[in-house]
């Protein structure tokens, strides 16, 4: 069943946008805190290898420069060679200082946004996936996702980071530095895209045998198109309108509403991500698999074949149950 299921996925993915198959960039920035960033680690890569072809060539050259015959005259070489270290020691000092200098006035510039953030998201990192909670003054405009992050350009946006388990690190490199997700405590951060695109981070912080599949994906869109995305997102779950997915709702709520939820159905659970519009999102498991038909009934079927390890257990489901939960979820969009 199984098997059958994964040789299925080869039909197109359903939202996947090209750019996001990219690596991360980090010597690129796409943002106002990015660049500042940015500028800092082309800057010290700049200075260190300079640093590094200069004491390379003085190497070298007292290795194969010719040397004279020793002379009595040791004393004046001695001091020459005082004056060498000691001028030596004085740049290395001053090109340190430069660099801490530099590099403390960036953390300032970049600790709060320009203006007041337009977008606040609650963040919080667990093993090995991201719930995203967004936040707004008007309680029905509540909602959460999963791993993926739309923002609007040119908005800055808050973040609140927790952790429901282990420690974590929040890392988009087109768009800001990382910043630490500590269980019991509540960092923030920010970010502002300045260009439409889909941006790729991951968790920096080596949190359990699936550490490499707790990826993230910042999609940055105009204005307008975030709020239409949005206003989607608010919305309840499409009631099913054939027969196997009706059957597949009644399944899910059975056997799969203890961990997760859909907005507008009885399943409320919070232990696994938000389902209700699963088919928008890119990728299952975190970034374990694309977002396909085959993979998704895979998925389902058997979690711990493509993600090994994952909190997700594998649920005896009969090979009817199986068809019905798949057929429901694919209407989720």
């Amino acid at each position: 069943m199984i098997l059958t299921a994964l040789a299925a996925a080869a039909e197109p993915s359903l939202s996947c946008p090209a750019s996001a198959t990219a690596p991360m960039n980090y010597l690129e920035s796409f943002g106002v805190k990015a660049d500042r960033i940015v500028s800092l680690t082309w800057g010290l890569l700049a200075i260190s290898i300079l640093v590094t072809v200069l004491m390379t060539a003085l190497v070298l050259w007292a290795v194969l420069r010719k040397r004279e015959p020793q002379t009595d005259a040791a004393t004046p070489r001695q001091l020459n060679s005082l004056a060498v270290f000691g001028g030596g020691l004085g740049v290395t000092t001053l090109i340190l200082a430069g660099c801490v200098v530099w590099t403390m006035a960036t953390l300032a510039a970049i600790d709060h946004p320009p203006r007041k953030p337009g977008l606040r998201i609650e963040i919080t990192g667990q093993q090995w996936w991201w719930d995203v909670r967004y936040e707004s003054s008007e309680p029905q405009k509540n909602f959460s996702t999963a791993n993926e992050i739309h923002v609007p350009t040119g908005v800055p946006v808050e973040l609140k980071l927790r952790s429901r388990d282990v420690i974590h690190s929040f890392w988009i490199p087109a768009l800001g530095g990382k910043t630490d997700v500590i269980p019991g405590q509540v960092n923030t951060t920010w970010f502002e895209a300045s260009k439409p695109g889909t941006y790729l981070g991951q968790c920096s912080e080596y949190c359990g045998v699936q550490h490499a599949h707790m990826a993230l994906t910042v999609v940055a869109e105009a204005p307008e198109k975030f709020e239409a995305w949005r206003n989607d997102q608010i919305k309840s779950a499409p009631a099913p309108s054939t027969n196997d997915a009706k059957a597949g709702l009644v399944a899910f709520e059975s056997r799969c509403a203890g961990c997760h939820a859909i907005r507008g159905t009885e399943a409320g659970g919070v232990y696994g991500p938000n389902l209700s519009h699963l088919m928008t999102r890119a990728s299952l498991g975190d970034g374990a698999a694309p977002n396909r038909s085959g993979f998704l009934a895979g998925w389902i079927a058997d979690p711990q074949h493509l993600k090994p390890g994952t909190k997700m257990p594998r649920v005896a489901l009969s090979g009817e149950e199986l068809q019905a939960i798949t057929a429901y979820l694919k209407t989720l969009n």
